[in-house]
């Protein structure tokens, strides 16, 4: 069976332009919500033995203690996970016996605690930009090196560039969907965030080659197809290998999103996002941009 999926190459690429677009309209309308990682600030993470206080007497506790801008979550079990202004270790252990006197709880666990300062913060702001564009300038010469050996009618180091729009499509959803979690439930966005905008870059390019390069071998044989045909046998080749890849990571990360704990449930839901639309893209967005590349080139018309 044959699916024509360059035939509806205008469906698939409308689909992907309308979603981006959203996606950067809730990005600017709302932006991302920075963690204490690109902030600077402490974390603390309590556990309680006995009934956990209500989230307004903990920040009322960091308030009398002249400490403001406090937000506090509740997590799975009977924990809290709070997150303030910088601590000194002084200051530290002030509100931890404040947090014990109000709970009535002298035994409660302190999980976790991190502090991040101003300076590190920014450090990690701007190697976490620095690190996403060498990466995609390694891949677009990496591409361009790959595929050398046809680049006609389409220029190799175009393949390169295709497939980078078709992965910050992905990277453009997933921050998307966490403007829009930062916004109503208050899920900030961290180092782990970053990695994981990473995965879903290196993950989405990978699916992209594996289709790009049986298009390649098609090429180097095509006779006298048409260029948007020998595309289009490319991605019926690969289409299976690259749904069936993606469902068994998918089976993955959700097993690990249900079960693995509120620490990396965050990390996990941006991986599922990107992962699960980055079949998408690699299918009805990378390939199909390279017949209508070509289809330019030849003709002056994108369509």
């Amino acid at each position: 069976m044959n699916i024509p999926i360059v035939k509806y190459s205008k469906i698939w690429l409308s689909m992907g332009l309308v979603v981006s677009v959203l996606s950067l309209i809730l990005i600017f309308a709302w932006g991302l919500k920075p963690g204490i990682d690109f902030t600077g600030g402490s974390l603390l993470e309590i556990e309680f033995n006995k009934e956990r206080p209500a989230a307004e007497a903990v920040v009322k506790i960091f308030e009398e203690s002249g400490i403001k801008n406090t937000m506090v979550q509740k997590v799975e079990g009977n924990s809290l996970i709070i997150r303030t202004s910088f601590l000194d270790e002084e200051k530290h252990q002030e509100i931890l016996a404040k947090i014990k006197t109000v709970s009535e709880d002298s035994d409660l666990i302190e999980n976790r605690f991190e502090t991040i300062g101003a300076s590190i913060s920014k450090q990690l702001r701007e190697r976490a930009i620095l690190s996403i564009i060498f990466v995609s300038l390694a891949i677009i010469l990496y591409v361009a090196y790959a595929f050398r050996k046809v680049s006609q009618p389409v220029k190799s180091w175009k393949y390169g560039v295709l497939a980078l729009v078709a992965v910050f499509h992905n990277i453009l959803l997933v921050m998307g969907v966490f403007a829009v979690l930062g916004k109503f439930k208050g899920v900030e966005v961290d180092t782990a965030f970053v990695v994981a905008l990473l995965t879903v870059l290196g993950y989405s390019i990978n699916d992209t080659i594996v289709i790009y390069d049986r298009i390649r071998e098609n090429l180097i044989n095509r006779g006298n197809r048409a260029f948007a045909e020998v595309v289009n046998d490319g991605l019926n080749q690969s289409f299976f290998r690259s749904i069936n890849t993606t469902a068994t990571t998918l089976f993955t990360l959700f097993a690990l999103y249900f079960f693995g704990g509120a620490t990396i449930s965050n990390f996990v839901l941006a991986l599922i996002i990107g992962v699960g639309v980055g079949a998408f893209s690699s299918i009805f967005i990378a390939s199909p941009l390279l017949a209508v590349t070509e289809n330019w080139q030849r003709t002056k018309k994108l369509w």
